[in-house]
């Protein structure tokens, strides 16, 4: 699992956009019945909310509404962008989960986030959307019903990365984090964290190394290609040439890192030692021819 934290935002339509993988519309149903994508929410919606089927354009006025009512509230340093907005990319070997299970990994998000902090009523409102296959979106408003900002761990990347190994463990998931001193800290904002696999030791085969390194799926460059391509998609939905630029520019980059992977993947093919020969059967002995009657004389 790979723990993306995307920058902060004012409203919630681009996250809650991105997390659907399409816009927001007034016209399209988020239902939080199981096989909805809405798989965990905030406890604020009362039991006549939860029977109403939302738009995904009303969802994301409800994650806006602490913002509207409490326009003074602001983060311990001055910023007034409250919208948080996380993505847990699966492993693509993982099994298919159920929505209880997707509803388990937002809640937990969401409470080490410190978002939805056990037994607290006056908690941020948040929502867990699950719309694009192998990934899970938890966007919150940092804002709290009563109108202070929500505690966060110092290092809230880290936390996440801490707490997304241990749902790997309960929930039998494939890891992609293998050291346990990784996220050592927080990436610039709007990027995910990469946690690069176990090296093997230094007696290992060089092609070994070589070989996890060039992993397509599960390799610690196969993990940077991946968010440089999403900060390329990102930056090609911002206004401007020079965000335009910039994303042509990931893409190419991220088409690089792929040549890389399978240059190492050829290196790591040639360093392989061959197989050992296959073994010869033993000769049989050769017996000494007997000797002639004339010999023995």
């Amino acid at each position: 699992m790979i723990i993306a934290i995307h920058s902060r935002d004012v409203t919630a339509e681009e996250a809650l956009a991105e997390a659907l993988g399409r816009e927001i519309s007034m016209a399209e149903g988020l239902t939080t019945e199981p096989g909805g994508p809405v798989v965990a929410h905030s406890k604020r919606l009362d039991h006549s909310d939860e029977d109403e089927t939302w738009s995904s354009a009303t969802w994301a006025d409800h994650l806006a509404d602490p913002s509207l009512e409490h326009p003074l509230a602001s983060g311990p340093d001055g910023d007034r962008r409250a919208i948080l907005h996380v993505t847990a990319h699966m492993h693509p070997l993982d099994r298919e989960l159920n929505h209880a299970e997707w509803s388990e990994i937002g809640h937990r998000i969401a409470r080490v986030a410190g978002i939805a902090p056990p037994g607290d009523d006056q908690a941020c409102q948040w929502i867990a959307v699950q719309a694009q296959p192998g990934r899970l979106d938890v966007i919150a408003n940092l804002i709290r019903l009563d109108g202070t900002w929500s505690a966060q761990p110092r290092r809230l990347l880290q936390a996440l990365v801490a707490e997304a190994r241990n749902i790997e463990a309960d929930l039998l998931l494939h890891s992609s984090h293998r050291q346990e001193d990784s996220a050592r800290q927080d990436p610039a904002p709007g990027l995910g964290h990469v946690v690069a696999p176990r090296v093997p030791t230094a007696t290992g085969p060089l092609a070994g190394i070589l070989r996890q390194l060039a992993a397509e799926q599960s390799g610690p460059i196969s993990a940077v290609r991946q968010l440089v391509e999403e900060v390329g998609r990102q930056a090609a939905t911002l206004p401007g040439d020079q965000t335009e630029a910039a994303a042509r520019d990931l893409f190419w980059a991220a088409r690089r890192l792929h040549g890389l992977q399978e240059q190492l993947g050829e290196i790591a093919s040639r360093l392989q030692p061959p197989a050992p020969p296959a073994a010869l059967a033993p000769a049989r002995p050769v017996q000494a021819p007997a000797a002639s009657p004339v010999a023995a004389r």
